[in-house]
């Protein structure tokens, strides 16, 4: 597991907008974030599940949240444009963005993947986490230390039979996160990195393993310490990298 014990108030001060924040993951990272001071963004297309993320948040007496609920599968260039302004309104910058959402799609082969799903996986996973950012880059912009984090998988670096568009789309993911983190290679103030969270309790890994038990693999919550290191500060000056969250990397793996 990346080892890293995160300071106290770690995000004080910070903005972060995550996505998929309703479950998993994402609720697990918002929570986090949450508890280290952060001001969380909580997005998402089910808004009773943002909604119980939300009064978590609140009980746990942190900074409140917000809720923005977005369907990235049907979302448009005006729902974009929209969001940015909100946030722009509300919060007048964004100090982080963790692009957690993401869908599954079939596991079968190339050969029998249906195109509606096909292109449906790639919008939520692929071309949501562009437009958002792209849109979005003006208020990371006024930021002086902000960190955009994408979600690959163990998949994303080796094609992997029967997982059709999943595969594909973290491929793509990894391709953006790097194209992006080159043309910022110069920017002191923003920094681009991804996390490969491994095999962790979720209904998605439920869903791809229904056999296994998930009692024998990690939890959202043990992953933490990837996801609060490269949204922090001290991992100002890492960039273009993809982090294994249960690899053996420490932080201090990454000090200049």
């Amino acid at each position: 597991m990346f080892k890293y014990d995160a300071p106290e108030q770690l995000l004080k001060g910070r903005t972060i907008l995550v996505t998929g924040a309703g479950d998993g993951i994402g609720k697990a990272s918002a929570i986090a974030y949450a508890k280290a001071g952060a001001t969380v963004i909580l997005a998402g297309r089910t808004e009773e599940k943002l909604e119980a993320v939300y009064d978590e948040i609140e009980a746990l007496g942190c900074q409140q949240p917000a809720i923005v609920p977005i369907d990235f599968d049907k979302a448009t260039e005006p729902d974009y444009i929209e969001l940015a302004n909100l946030l722009d309104e509300t919060f007048g910058k964004l100090d982080g963005i963790l692009h957690n959402a993401g869908i599954l799609g079939l596991r079968t082969s190339i050969e029998n993947y249906d195109p509606i799903i096909w292109e449906q996986v790639m919008r939520v996973n692929v071309n949501a986490p562009f437009i958002l950012t792209q849109t979005l880059m003006p208020l990371l912009r006024e930021s002086k230390d902000a960190s955009v984090i994408f979600v690959t998988s163990g998949v994303a670096t080796k094609g992997r039979a029967y997982w059709g568009a999943y595969c594909v789309s973290k491929f793509a993911t990894l391709g953006l996160m790097e194209t992006l983190a080159d043309e910022l290679e110069n920017d002191p103030n923003i920094r681009i990195n991804a996390i490969n969270p491994g095999g962790t309790a979720t209904a998605m890994r439920a869903y791809a393993y229904p056999a296994e038990d998930p009692s024998t693999i990690a939890t959202p919550d043990d992953i933490q310490p990837a996801y609060l290191f490269l949204m922090g500060p001290d991992s100002k000056g890492v960039n273009g990298q993809n982090i294994d969250a249960q690899g053996t990397l420490t932080a201090q793996d990454f000090e200049s």
